[in-house]
């Protein structure tokens, strides 16, 4: 597989590795960061998802910490060029919602942790409905006119949500939502496929979906019965079933045929799914982002294969 693609509505080139960025300033490290960041670069890697709110739910954080590692990581560098940067607004405490003052004071708060003068793509990274779409998408439309934000995307919203987002931004000629980035792995399908999936080929966007992984499962690391040093192991417990042991099963047999860590088969079920562009993961250590950073293709009868199990 080319270690390029080409998001759909945009000119955005890049890596089919998203490298999420929500475990910096959480789990890992300014330092541990950077040498994250530097391995997933020397891999070609050059998309990279953060968010103000990351990661404010650590004890003493304030949110923002992912973006100034980034925005640090990018100066001493001096790659910002090479690099596509995904944020977002909504969800820190003290930014909080999609009012059009707040999205021009998060945008101007992002810049500046991130030490650039432009945001390759911005996303609401939560549908608010306390606010009129008209007002959000105004403002989202505003940084682009600037040249603060480059795409837009939206997150975590529902499809009908979204339908109505661009068809707004289409009366008006305003800049439309490029990408959705919801929640979407082997294991967490029905939402996404029954409802998302249909409004993504009808408005010719693509998903870049979060949790590929299913916070880490589908990586291989939590067996039946095994206990797990990591600060997201008990989000996998829904996870910890016979289907769940089934598929983990299926990406054991493929990680063995392609000679490629589990985690490269999980995403590249994902990357075989018609709506998707580029999935999202994160890698708190070196030796993670080598599992994730692989592009390996699945031939059409293995992807069927992982679908049948939990379908």
């Amino acid at each position: 597989m080319s270690q390029r693609i080409t998001l759909p509505k945009t000119d955005l080139s890049v890596h089919p590795l998203c490298l999420g960025g929500n475990v910096f300033g959480w789990s890992a490290n300014e330092e541990e960061s950077f040498a994250v960041l530097d391995a997933y670069a020397a891999a070609s890697g050059n998309f990279i998802d953060t968010a103000d709110v990351y990661s404010e739910w650590k004890p003493g954080n304030l949110g923002g910490e992912s973006e100034r590692i980034i925005g640090n990581w990018m100066k001493s560098r001096g790659n910002r060029a090479e690099m596509v940067i995904a944020t977002k607004v909504a969800k820190l405490s003290t930014r909080a919602g999609l009012s059009a003052a707040n999205i021009r004071a998060a945008a101007d708060d992002s810049l500046s942790r991130l030490q650039t003068d432009y945001i390759d793509l911005y996303y609401a990274h939560e549908d608010d409905t306390t606010m009129p779409l008209t007002q959000t998408l105004e403002a989202f439309n505003a940084l682009v006119v600037d040249g603060k934000v480059r795409y837009l995307g939206a997150s975590n919203y529902s499809a009908a949500r979204l339908r109505e987002a661009i068809h707004i931004s289409q009366t008006y000629g305003w800049a439309q939502y490029v990408g959705l980035q919801n929640q979407y792995n082997l294991l967490d399908r029905k939402e996404f496929e029954s409802d998302l999936a249909p409004a993504l080929s009808a408005l010719g966007i693509s998903a870049l979906p979060y949790y590929g992984l299913a916070r880490g499962f589908l990586s291989g690391k939590y067996s039946a019965g095994s206990t797990v040093d990591s600060v997201r192991a008990g989000g996998v417990v829904d996870y910890q079933n016979d289907r769940g042991y089934a598929a983990i099963a299926r990406l054991q047999e493929l990680s063995a045929a392609h000679n490629a860590p589990m985690a490269a088969i999980a995403l590249a079920w994902l990357r075989g799914q018609a709506a998707v562009s580029t999935p999202i993961a994160s890698a708190r250590t070196v030796d993670q982002l080598k599992e994730i950073v692989q592009v390996v293709e699945l031939s059409t009868a293995e992807i069927e294969s992982l679908s049948a199990i939990t379908a």
